[in-house]
């Protein structure tokens, strides 16, 4: 098996140095493949110092799955690993990679994230919809037979968020497996500002009606499990709100993207389903468009 490491950074040079140590230790004959975002902290030249990194693609777009993309088009391995820059392969993951793609096109694993009160780590996840069983996997730990990404045309990039998601509903669709490895295990560390980001709720709401609207329809499932999910966040937030944590004014504006990025999701999705039938249901895929790469270094 010749395996390729996609891995998509913006702004992270010193992580993404990290990063790269830990794949030369774990996997030092896969093909090493960056893709660096607008970045403005030196990543360019940190990378390009390195020995250890086979091809370097400079892209405009922020987006993670243009990125993905991006590397899928500069890699060359019959399979095709995405790792985060924010994150370091453990020893065994190689062989968690390996042992996976012989059981399943697709292998995904565990993070280990280090936290002040221990470590906390991730399980299997999978969800029954509309009759389809579907295997959720770790986008920044995943490996792909070339066979898989092909058939899924890499991934949707219509989506600022929730790319790997709408990728594990397609794959079930397709009838590609995902299996699970723990020795497949990549680990972060606490940081010291807790790391926590400001969500964009209008998104996250924009990309969950986009991808069950494109893959399934708009059936009575898809508005059931789009408003639970809406409720929940409700309750949670209007909890905030009780405990002084936030406050009314901002809830109501919450409530205001919520509602504006699921209706603009559902409508998007519904107009991708058109216009992708097939059970691919990519029309932003890794083929509709060649002009990812503003500049490419290739030492291969």
């Amino acid at each position: 098996m010749d395996l390729s490491v996609v891995v998509p950074t913006l702004n992270g040079r010193d992580r993404l140095a990290a990063s790269l140590d830990a794949l030369a230790e774990a996997a030092p004959d896969a093909e090493v493949v960056v893709v660096n975002g607008p970045s403005a902290d030196g990543t360019t030249g940190m990378v390009r110092d390195r020995d250890d990194v086979d091809v370097l693609v400079e892209i405009s777009d922020r987006t993670l799955n243009v990125a993905r993309n991006a590397g899928i088009r500069a890699s060359s391995g019959d399979a095709v690993a995405f790792v985060r820059y924010d994150v370091a392969v453990e020893d065994q993951w190689l062989d968690g990679v390996t042992d996976g793609l012989a059981e399943a096109p697709v292998v995904t694993g565990p993070s280990h994230r280090t936290l002040r009160a221990g470590m906390t780590t991730e399980t299997l996840e999978r969800r029954t919809i509309c009759g389809r069983d579907v295997v959720y996997f770790n986008g920044g730990n995943v490996a792909f037979r070339r066979a898989a990404l092909d058939k899924l045309d890499g991934f949707d990039e219509y989506l600022h968020t929730g790319g790997a998601r709408d990728a594990a509903h397609r794959l079930a669709a397709t009838g590609f497996g995902v299996t699970w490895r723990p020795e497949m295990s990549v680990r972060t560390e606490y940081e010291a500002d807790g790391g926590v980001k400001e969500r964009d709720w209008g998104w996250k709401y924009r990309a969950l009606g986009y991808r069950l609207a494109k893959n399934y329809g708009f059936r009575p499932t898809v508005a059931r499990r789009t408003l639970k999910h809406a409720r929940t966040d409700a309750v949670s937030a209007a909890r905030d709100v009780i405990r002084g944590d936030a406050t009314p004014t901002g809830w109501f504006g919450t409530g205001r993207d919520v509602v504006s990025g699921m209706a603009t999701g559902l409508s998007d999705g519904l107009v991708a389903r058109a216009r992708d039938r097939s059970t691919t249901r990519n029309p932003h895929g890794c083929s509709k468009r060649a002009d990812r790469a503003v500049a490419t270094y290739d030492w291969r």
